[in-house]
């Protein structure tokens, strides 16, 4: 990570394509930083505590947590002084209500270990929930929006005026949709189930669950849509069980946001799939009619900017928003230093 800080370095300073003359003209860092516990809820300049709290959570995000410590360090290192603030990946989802973000287990396993719902892809739902409410032109204090965060990894998040209500990953990003190589929503059993027939330990299962599932593990083609879906065209019957899975769990998840905001708003389709991936949206649309929704299939053909895919005639307001959380992170970066 310090030799990759000092290669972007350069980069920034180069002098062809560069944008700054020297690292005066850098007045602090962002970072986006996977998870904090229930310890910061709020971007935070960071200091020795905040790097504690990161390490600490190491166990509750493997992958993300050590490589984002790593960052913060090589920023450190490579421009002592300046400050790093961190942007916390679970921090939108830190308003959801206890009866949204509460298991059903052990209470004891909460308190001693925070066992709870945290939500993921955090910038990107209040980003784009923020930036849906604006293009649609609704009421900020009041606006119900559903965001559809569809990519590799996929989410769904609910908010009322801006502040989620609830989010479909999890304590672990695994929770909640279908998605490239991870297997959303199984029933726990599965895993003691595997465990013994495999002869596998709870960690092996687990990485299957993480690597190995979703559309890859259904279709066994690929975790890229795009292949996914060309394979459907060539009759491939597991590729189309696996694109209809996943339509199937978004559809299902925004009906239960629905229902838990008492009706929605708005519902922004965005990241790799809900920005560019225009039958997808219609699929998912399409087992939505019951809301009201009519939309302009012209519109819809459009990719990667905003748009809004819903006719004036629509009950709800559809829209495509390309998040942005490098913008996201910095306005957060600016507001604090």
């Amino acid at each position: 990570h310090t030799v990759a800080i000092n290669m972007v370095m350069e980069a920034l300073q180069d002098k062809d394509h560069g944008v700054i003359t020297n690292t005066d003209e850098i007045s602090a860092i962002g970072h986006r930083v996977l998870h904090a516990g229930i310890v910061y809820s709020e971007s935070v300049v960071v200091n020795e505590d905040v790097k504690r709290v990161i390490r600490e959570c190491f166990d509750l995000g493997p992958l993300h947590n050590p490589a984002n410590l790593m960052g913060i360090e090589a920023c450190e290192e490579a421009m002592p002084g300046k400050p790093n603030v961190a942007v916390w990946d679970t921090g939108f989802g830190m308003s959801m209500p206890e009866k949204a973000y509460m298991y059903a287990i052990p209470h004891e396993y909460y308190e001693k270990y925070s066992i709870r719902r945290y939500g993921f892809h955090g910038t990107s739902h209040m980003f784009v929930s923020g930036e849906a409410i604006k293009f649609g032109n609704l009421d900020p204090e009041k606006a119900k929006v559903i965001v559809c965060h569809l990519g590799n990894g996929a989410s769904v998040s609910a908010s009322i005026g801006g502040k989620c209500v609830d989010t479909s990953m999890g304590l672990t990003p695994l929770e909640g949709l279908i998605m490239g190589t991870r297997s959303g929503d199984v029933d726990p059993a599965v895993v003691q189930y595997i465990c013994n027939k495999e002869n596998k330990t709870v960690d092996e299962v687990l990485n299957i669950l993480n690597k190995k599932s979703g559309v890859l593990g259904i279709s066994g083609v690929s975790s890229d849509f795009r292949d996914v879906t060309k394979a459907e065209n060539e009759g491939n019957e597991r590729a189309k069980a696996a694109n209809e899975a996943f339509i199937y769990r978004v559809i299902k998840y925004i009906g239960a946001y629905v229902a838990a905001m008492n009706g929605v708003d708005a519902i922004a389709f965005t990241a790799g799939v809900g920005e560019n991936d225009v039958n997808a949206r219609e699929k998912i649309l399409s087992g939505l009619t019951y809301l009201g929704i009519e939309v302009d299939h012209e519109a819809n053909k459009k990719r990667g900017e905003n748009t809004m895919i819903s006719t004036p005639a629509s009950k709800v307001k559809v829209c495509v928003i390309p998040t942005n959380e490098e913008l996201a992170i910095a306005r957060e970066t600016v507001a604090l230093v």
